[in-house]
């Protein structure tokens, strides 16, 4: 079993490498106390807030990345079964509903048990993923919470690849 100071300073350098990412992409955020920070990172649709959480006594890192975007209470039902098809389609993490803010996030978790925390490019991967999956799925949730499209019309309608340019 690893000591308190060891126990210390793997919790505050797992965020410090967060921290060093995140200015390193020279995005706005805030370290919120010794295990937490909460970062605006642009989206090809919208800016994401992500917010990193350390759990030293799991060893695990708590990502989430928000869309600026709320639901309504009268399409909760139809968001749901979106989640639900998007979350099919994800190798990595998955989308969720905030419920008392009412925001749609991709969610994942890193689990670290017997190494030395984050790195980097474990960071930047996560990052990466997140933003690409939310960039992804944005359009999705677009044409359900104001386009009134079904989940399965949405989730197709957003994975149309596009070719060339307007």
């Amino acid at each position: 079993m690893k000591d308190l100071a060891v126990q210390d300073a793997a919790e505050h350098e797992a965020i410090d490498v967060v921290e060093n990412f995140v200015a390193a992409q020279e995005w706005s955020y805030d370290r919120q106390g010794e295990t937490e920070l909460a970062v605006q990172a642009p989206g090809q649709w919208c800016d994401f807030s992500l917010y990193f959480a350390w759990n030293q006594e799991l060893a695990a890192l708590h990502f989430t990345c928000a869309f600026d975007m709320r639901v309504p209470a009268d399409k909760r039902a139809p968001v749901s079964e979106l989640l639900a098809q998007v979350n099919e389609r994800l190798w990595l993490g998955h989308f969720g509903l905030w419920r008392d803010e009412s925001l749609p996030m991709f969610r994942h978790v890193l689990l670290f048990k017997d190494t030395d925390g984050p790195s980097f490019s474990q960071i930047a991967d996560l990052v990466d993923t997140a933003l690409a999956e939310c960039d992804r799925f944005y359009p999705a949730f677009q044409y359900v919470i104001w386009g009134g499209k079904s989940a399965a019309e949405a989730v197709d309608l957003s994975l149309v690849d596009t070719v060339g340019e307007a």
